[in-house]
Formats: C-alpha cells, structure tokens, sequence
C-alpha cells in the first residue's frame, strides 16, 4: 500500500500534469469504487483542479466550487498517466480522468477490490474522511511522546495506527523500527526516554529520505511502479536476506494477511518471534 513517501511521489508526479487543469470528463468502470452519490461524481466534468494534497494516505483533489475528488488506493491501487483517451483497462481498470494533456487512469490488480473513491463538498465532509492521525513529519518530540504513549499497544500497531499518526503503514514502520534498533512488539509505555527519542529521529529519518529518494528515482517521469516495498529496503519484504548492518537473516512474524519483518540481532537481542504464538499473544494488538 503507498504510505505517506509513495503518496508524496503521487503528488509530485500529478502536481505538473493536473493542477490549474480541467477535468473534461471521467469515465467509471467499476461502480463499486465509488463510496458517494452525492454530489454526483458526473459534476466534475468541467471542474479545474485548483491543487493536491494528502489526507494520510488518500489523495485529495481539491476541485471548483469546494468539490473535493478523494482517492484511497489501499494496497495494490496505482495511478497511470497516458495519451489523452486512453482506454480503461478491461481487468485492472476503476476509472479515468480525461484532460486536455492526458488521462489519469486509476487501477487495481489482484482480485479484491478495495480501492475507494469519494466525492464530498466543503471542508468539513472532508475532515469527516480523516482517521486524525497527527502528521509525522510535523510534530516535536514532545507531541511525539505524548502520542505514543496515549495507549499501550505494540511499536508496530501504534506505528501504523491511522488515528494516532498519518501515513506511516506496514513497510515503512518495519523500516523505521529496524533504524531505531526496537522490536516490533516493544509496547509503547515501556519506552525510556532514549527509546523514544530513537524512533522519533527514525521515523523522520525514514520517512524524509525516502520522500526524497523516490521523487529522484522518478524525475519528471510519471512513476509506473509505486509500492510500498522497494528492493533497497532494509528489512521490509527482505525474510531471509542478510540485515545490511549486522548480516544476520531478516526474520518475520506472519498472521492472515499481516507480516512484520525485523532483525533479531539488531531489534530483539537475538530473539526470534515465533508466528503462532506471538499470533494468540496479539489478538487485537495486531496491526
């Protein structure tokens, strides 16, 4: 899923090609995409898009008369920039969005479809969209502590909690973890103040460079293969790789549709999680 860098690319990428643009038209082929009825998604044909921005990891397209186009695309959703007209995909394509330069296309792979698009008005219809999640990159230490330590749940689910921080998903918190040298399942009240700030410096550690590292891969080229996961990671996506600071295997906890990857050696004093038993010990502080 784009977490809050992949997000940033998005915007970076779309920003040039969108803003100040009309909307001449959008074309919806899967009907369960669309989350509103009212206003009709057909009113934003003719509307310009007056700018971008991100609402955790949905991206808002703030259009004419207080119209706001939002679009959540949760884990295998991506955008395409193509020739104006092009045709939506018959098997991976939600929508399109035709301006006089190009067209955005929205897809999805993979067969459940969890992408969501919502069309609301006014700005307080828009906050109504909005886990609360505070702002990663915009917060002080202080807030930061607060925050965290508001419940005792597991690093990884405070972490990925859309109520307590915006944008921070499952491949960037494993990264972020691994940087702070924490375990995943360290609960957030046990921290010491050297602990916090740690993941404090991590999580804009991470969060920035990653930020920066993307939009200089892509250039001022439309990105064609946004993903959460990038081969340069550290430990995310990387189970049985060597850790790149200590070269020890990358471990992982996996439960349903959830994995967590960590270092043993650099995160859990050489000690490896086991699934089903950390699985039951969970329950509900799953992430």
């Amino acid at each position: 899923m784009p977490e809050l860098p992949e997000a940033k690319l998005y915007l970076h990428a779309l920003a040039p090609r969108v803003v100040g643009q009309v909307i001449e038209g959008i074309r919806i082929r899967s009907p369960s995409l669309l989350k509103t009825y009212d206003p009709p998604i057909s009113t934003v044909a003719g509307k310009t898009v007056r700018g971008l921005h991100r609402v955790g990891k949905r991206i808002v397209f703030e259009l004419d008369g207080d119209l706001f186009l939002v679009i959540h695309l949760m884990i295998a959703g991506r955008f395409q920039w193509k020739d104006r007209g092009a045709p939506v995909p018959r098997k991976l394509g939600h929508a399109a969005f035709d301006f006089a330069d190009g067209t955005l296309l929205l897809t999805e792979a993979g067969t459940k479809k969890r992408a969501s698009l919502h069309l609301v008005r006014g700005e307080a219809a828009l906050e109504a969209l909005d886990p609360g999640g505070l702002e990663p990159l915009d917060i002080d230490l202080a807030t930061f502590r607060e925050r965290m330590g508001r419940e005792n749940h597991t690093l990884k689910r405070a972490l990925t909690d859309p109520h307590l921080f915006s944008g921070i998903g499952n491949a960037h918190s494993d990264e972020i973890l691994w940087r702070a040298r924490l375990s995943p399942l360290q609960k957030t009240r046990n921290l010491d103040d050297a602990a916090v700030s740690a993941l404090f410096d991590a999580v804009r550690e991470e969060l920035t460079e990653w930020t920066a590292r993307l939009q200089d891969e892509a250039g001022d080229d439309f990105p064609k293969k946004v993903t959460a996961f990038h081969p340069a990671m550290a430990v995310h996506g990387r189970f049985g790789e060597p850790c790149p600071r200590c070269g020890s295997p990358v471990e992982r906890i996996r439960y349903a549709d959830h994995e967590i990857n960590y270092c043993a050696t650099c995160q859990t004093e050489g000690r490896r999680l086991r699934d089903r038993g950390i699985s039951r010990l969970l329950g509900e502080d799953w992430v």
